[in-house]
């Protein structure tokens, strides 16, 4: 016989599939001592189950409504109100009626009752679900409670609520709906507490909203309330606002609202002593639940009541560490051009790659910069990661100011500076160095090559570990550095003389131009080279606009210049197959193995270039390059100590353009090879899943190379491990890391100092010089790519692969980046103005919008409305 009523004591955080979850967490609160909590019981999701499953229309509706987008608004507000109707006015169980009747006679059938949704995906630690099912206050009798519990089964379809589950993700036919039926605490004040800012994230200051009368109208927005914020037991903000409204019970059911009395509206909600009262109880429900919370209180005849807590589900998650010392985390992804979650296979090679002291948090990778930020040399370390990001430089500056990071004690011992922020080598300006890294590097990428397919089981693992060191050793060769910091280096003197002698910004940005030895911009001219063998021939183009993987080379065989094609671009995946969007993570699919994420850029040549176009690009950008160096030592010669100022600039330009395009070539390298550990594992993955270890070759990607390898040696595996995972990284997925973090969860950003700029402007740091107007084709996804002549690119990132859009583009916005990270680089080497780490670019400017790229002063303008196209 199903249980239909569950009393609070009777519930705990395991009872959470029969309660749901709003209802499990009153049960834990109703446990903790020193919470107060209004008396009360469930009825269960068995009572939900057992009416809707007695109404065999409901799973007709119910298959219609999964077989909905969520942006079908229309059709989703239709068939979930059919499905209200149906549960509103659906026959209840004598006994589950009976059982109800009970529990309200046991609390007293003359109080009133808060009547509150409670559904088994909600109050969850990764999505909160607030405010997607119905509350209804001062409900009063038995029969009245009985209409309102069916009216809470009815807001499991409301439109929004069905909207919300569709994009996360939840199966409609999953969730079930219990309610809760609590006694209701008329309050004088109030609100909610959050035991984390939830504007800045820091876990050590609690945020609590006040305001008079019932809580239900400051959680729907309806009133006016204080804000006060707590620190370690003392007020550190207080705002008292206006309150002119309160919604207050009606006697005999219901709410309405009540103006507050003039010389009231003004009076501070909670006594000081209140508020701190409210935050050290909040603090004991947190550690209860052992994560930040939001919890809705009130206060009645001078006592605080809880009458709900929900895990705080915006907050960034923190790196796990053991201590109490302060930490200051930059984020990894900003540096790499990749800010997109990891698995945590990707993250473990990350992590065996390099040798910085990193963590890892939502996914993501994380410097732990504090002993840095506490050396004598701190000043000196956030100015040079100034030169690459100006926002991380303000913020790390906010940081330094506050005080977080104490100095370090005077040693004798020498403090250890990264290498990246000391002084650069000397290295001369000799391309035949450039030559013998890039010889060296492959020879060892055709070594791996051959000999990992020799490998498998527990013995490939050892080989890849053992290979890492190799891929290290190119990666960090004191050579290979100095020949990027000299490049570097080389740009910033050329800027700084060429502004301080000549009056003209970002001069380097031209004397770039088609450098050699770019591995990346290369890239992106030879998809051109492609696409001038697909061009001549209808027949190929019509194919490839409807061509999948599996038959992509097979299908062209029988068209005419099909062989042709399949020549050239088998060419261009042989060489930059291993590439794709997020290349820096393992388990990212590879162009290679998935060739039509090239279609549209290729038919985007293909429309947009006539033939040859590599060559006259290359051409053209060598030419203005060499231009520029004319114009510069011209007028360089013609000022005092001229003939002195145009050597010194000329050695600049030399060590420049023999060094800069080297700077993608690591990377390029790296992913090579990690491309070979990729293959070797999916093969020991594919083994596996044949073996009945594994449900899917990609579940591999939710094991880290250790775990992988212990499975591989014993074939042994807890497939819940999978599942967990691939539950976490959705959630991760969903998430926005921040640029600098706090051990506290502070989210400190920065901003950029800049005067005299128009009107709605928005700001970024410029990259690549040059002023251009065009649409903006704003992407989230290199695939997704549909340009026309003079468009501009605005997206979150760009990484290598976006390469081959920059031949279609005029001009480059993105929210990541800085001064020599991927986006900047190639902007550059390709003539194309880019303004880059504008906060919010992707949401700020509509696709179609008509905008002004300024790349010479780092600002976009918008020239039309907002309106898509």
């Amino acid at each position: 016989m199903t249980l239909y009523t569950l009393g609070f004591g009777e519930i705990d955080g395991s009872t959470w599939p029969v309660v749901g979850g709003k209802g499990a967490n009153l049960g834990e609160l109703a446990r903790l001592e020193g919470v107060r909590v209004p008396g009360g019981f469930c009825v269960t999701t068995g009572a939900f189950r057992d009416v809707t499953r007695a109404h065999g229309e409901l799973d007709e509706l119910l298959h219609e409504l999964t077989r909905l987008d969520a942006t079908a608004h229309s059709a989703i507000g239709e068939t979930s109100a059919r499905i209200r109707r149906v549960l509103e006015e659906a026959a209840m169980p004598q006994a589950l009626a009976s059982a109800i009747a009970e529990g309200v006679a046991r609390l007293g059938e003359g109080h009133a009752y808060a009547v509150r949704s409670s559904a088994t995906a909600e109050d969850l630690p990764t999505a909160s679900f607030a405010g997607q099912q119905d509350t209804y206050l001062n409900v009063v009798g038995a029969q009245s409670v009985l209409a309102h519990v069916r009216r809470c089964w009815g807001s499991l379809f409301t439109e929004r609520a069905v909207t919300y589950r569709l994009h996360n993700g939840i199966d409609h036919r999953r969730v079930q709906m219990a309610v809760v039926i609590q006694r209701m605490v008329f309050p004088q004040v109030s609100g909610i507490l959050f035991t984390a800012d939830p504007i800045t994230s820091n876990r050590r200051v609690s945020s609590i909203d006040a305001s008079f009368g019932l809580g239900e109208a400051l959680v729907a927005g309806r009133v006016n309330a204080d804000s006060y914020r707590v620190r370690d037991g003392a007020i550190v903000d207080k705002q008292v606002s206006a309150k002119q409204l309160a919604i207050v019970p009606v006697e005999g059911g219901g709410t309405h609202e009540r103006a507050i009395e003039r010389e009231r509206q003004h009076d501070q909600a909670l006594t000081d002593d209140q508020i701190v009262e409210l935050a050290r109880l909040g603090r004991s429900i947190e550690a209860h639940f052992g994560r930040p919370q939001d919890i809705e209180w009130c206060l009645a005849d001078g006592a605080l009541f809880v009458v709900q807590s929900r895990p705080i589900t915006t907050l960034y998650p923190l790196p796990d560490v053991s201590d109490q010392a302060p930490h200051v985390y930059l984020s990894v992804g900003h540096q790499q051009m990749m800010t997109d979650a990891m698995r945590p296979l990707g993250l473990s090679f990350w992590l065996m790659t390099t040798p910085a002291p990193m963590r890892t948090a939502g996914g993501r990778l994380f410097v732990d910069v504090a002993p840095m930020l506490a050396s004598p040399a701190r000043a000196s370390i956030v100015d040079k990661l100034g030169q690459w990001d100006p926002l991380t430089k303000d913020a790390l500056t906010t940081i330094l100011e506050r005080g977080f990071v104490p100095p370090a004690p005077p040693s004798d011992t020498p403090s250890a500076i990264p290498r990246a922020f000391g002084s650069p080598p000397v290295i001369e300006d000799d391309p035949a160095i450039v030559a013998g890294l890039i010889e060296r590097c492959q020879a060892s990428i055709a070594a791996l090559q051959r000999e990992i397919t020799l490998h498998s089981g527990s013995a490939l693992f050892d080989f890849i570990l053992h290979d890492m060191q190799e891929l290290k050793r190119h990666l960090f060769d004191p050579q290979s550095s100095g020949a990027i910091l000299a490049a570097i280096g080389a740009a910033a003197w050329i800027n700084e003389h060429v502004r301080l002698w000549l009056g003209e910004t970002n001069a380097a940005d031209t004397l770039s131009q088609s450098a050699p030895n770019n591995p990346t911009s290369e890239m992106g001219l030879a998809l051109l080279e492609v696409a001038d063998a697909v061009r001549p021939y209808p027949q190929v183009v019509a194919y490839l606009e409807q061509a999948d993987d599996a038959t992509l080379f097979a299908g062209l065989a029988s068209l005419e210049g099909g062989d042709e094609v399949r020549a050239a671009l088998g060419a261009f995946l042989e060489r930059y197959g291993m590439r794709c969007p997020g290349e820096i993570d393992v388990t990212r699919t590879r162009w290679v193995e998935a060739p039509t994420m090239l279609v549209p850029l290729l038919l985007a040549n293909v429309k947009m270039f006539a033939p040859g176009e590599r060559r006259r690009r290359s051409e053209r950008g060598r030419q203005e390059a060499l231009a520029k160096e004319r114009d510069v030592l011209a007028r360089l010669r013609q000022l005092p100590d001229g003939e002195r100022k145009a050597e010194e600039t000329q050695q600049k330009i030399s060590l420049l353009r023999t060094f800069i395009g080297y700077r993608e070539y690591p990377k390029y390298g790296m992913v090579q090879r990690y491309f070979a550990y990729r293959r070797a594992i999916l093969r020991e993955a594919a083994r596996l899943v044949r073996e009945g270890v594994l449900r899917d070759v990609e579940d591999v990607y939710f094991l880290t190379f250790a775990e992988l390898h212990e499975v591989v040696r014993t074939s042994a595996l807890d497939l819940r491990i999978i599942d967990e995972r691939k539950d976490a990284y959705a959630f991760y997925d969903k998430l926005t890391p921040p640029r600098v973090m706090t051990s506290e969860g502070e989210i400190v950003t920065g901003s950029y100092k800049r005067e005299h700029l128009p009107a709605g402007a928005l700001v970024g740091l410029p990259v690549s010089t040059g002023v251009i107007e065009g649409r903006a084709r704003v992407l989230t996804r290199m695939e997704d790519a549909a340009l026309e002549e003079g468009d501009i690119l605005v997206t979150a990132f760009t990484d290598p692969s976006w390469t081959p859009l920059f031949v279609s583009i005029k001009g480059l916005v993105t929210e990541v980046g800085g001064l020599m990270t991927h986006g900047a680089v190639i902007a550059r080497e390709y003539g194309l103005p880019a303004v880059v780490g504008v906060e919010g670019a992707t949401r700020r400017i509509a696709d179609g919008q008509r905008i002004r790229v300024n790349g010479t002063d780092g600002y976009v303008e918008l020239l039309s409305p907002t309106t898509r196209t």
